[in-house]
């Protein structure tokens, strides 16, 4: 196979074509040829190698996707922008995927569009639900979600948690609405459809297992919500909307102010905040759940109203990989 690599003398960098390839149980790694300083420069390079043409069709999304990538992050790069304290040099990444979303992905034709988004539902919605010890698998999800075709195996429950999440992602990709109680309640409820008829803030206290945190008492549930949300006006132009959407995750989790479908829904939350913002959706992958419980725990020890950079750097980093390292695999 071939891809290309990057390699950094100075400040400068030089792009090679390479090829690996497994002899045994070695894999031989080669420089076959020199591409440039630039990825305009390695575009025009990778038009004029005939002896490779046939090896380089083969990689063709790997190589679109590392030029995409690299081309929007170069220009984010001469954008010189402010630092963020949250995410770090992280927020080059972020930012030159947003570009892309803006520029590339906003200016395909509809039908496009929403095949790619349809994509990123069925990932989104697999992942989030596994989370939660949904048992479908990914093949299942794609044949259920695309095709209308209802595993064997699998209970009506985690049937309609996967329908839930595709139907209610679709509904809030054209809501404009304000960031509200009557909002959030809608999104758990519509969730919890056909799974949890108690929905609306929770009456009663809830214990949340294997949790470092004690979630809000029932009757400081709705003053808490309030608090969030005053928090989330305020600052909604102070953070960068990823760092928000992140922050008002925890904190949400944190209130827990539903009796089920806390996760589900924060993370419907998140990518709302987000998607608002003109950013691209991000999925929390059920692979990386160890890591993304630990960023959360991490977070817990932040006041409700604060938004320290010691508390939340990790969870904020965490969900700029998630964005950064799947958004090409998804929206190019």
């Amino acid at each position: 196979m071939v891809y290309i690599y990057k390699k950094t003398i100075g400040k400068k960098p030089y792009y090679y074509l390479r090829a690996s390839e497994r002899k045994g149980s070695k894999v031989l790694v080669k420089d076959i040829a020199y591409l440039g300083n630039s990825i305009e420069e390695v575009k025009k390079a990778l038009d004029n190698l005939p002896k490779y043409r046939e090896k380089i069709r083969k990689a063709y999304r790997t190589i679109h996707s590392y030029l995409e990538s690299n081309h929007h992050l170069e220009r984010v790069i001469a954008m010189k922008l402010k630092q963020d304290y949250f995410l770090d040099e992280k927020l080059l990444s972020v930012e030159a995927c947003r570009l892309h979303y803006l520029s590339d992905f906003k200016n395909h034709d509809e039908k496009t569009k929403n095949e790619i988004m349809k994509n990123f539902v069925v990932e989104f919605s697999f992942n989030t639900a596994s989370m939660e010890g949904n048992t479908i698998t990914l093949q299942q999800a794609r044949k259920l979600l695309e095709e209308g075709l209802t595993p064997a195996d699998k209970s009506l429950r985690e049937i309609y948690d996967l329908q839930n999440t595709e139907n209610v992602f679709f509904s809030l990709i054209k809501n404009n609405e304000k960031l509200s109680h009557d909002l959030i309640i809608r999104i758990h409820s519509e969730l919890m459809k056909n799974i949890d008829a108690r929905t609306g803030y929770r009456t009663t206290d809830v214990r949340v297992i294997k949790a470092n945190f004690k979630s809000t008492p029932a009757p400081y549930v709705r003053i808490d919500m309030d608090l969030l949300l005053k928090w989330f006006s305020e600052n909604q132009a102070k953070l960068n909307p990823l760092v928000l959407a992140a922050i008002f995750h925890h904190k949400f989790e944190k209130i827990h102010p539903f009796i089920d479908g806390n996760g589900r829904t924060g993370r419907m939350l998140m990518n709302y905040i987000i998607m608002k913002s003109n950013y691209p959706p991000v999925i929390i992958h059920r692979k990386f759940r160890s890591e993304y419980l630990e960023a959360l725990r991490k977070a817990d020890k932040a006041n409700l109203t604060k938004a320290q950079v010691e508390h939340y750097s990790k969870l904020a980093g965490f969900i700029a990989d998630e964005l950064s390292e799947y958004y090409w695999n998804i929206f190019i």
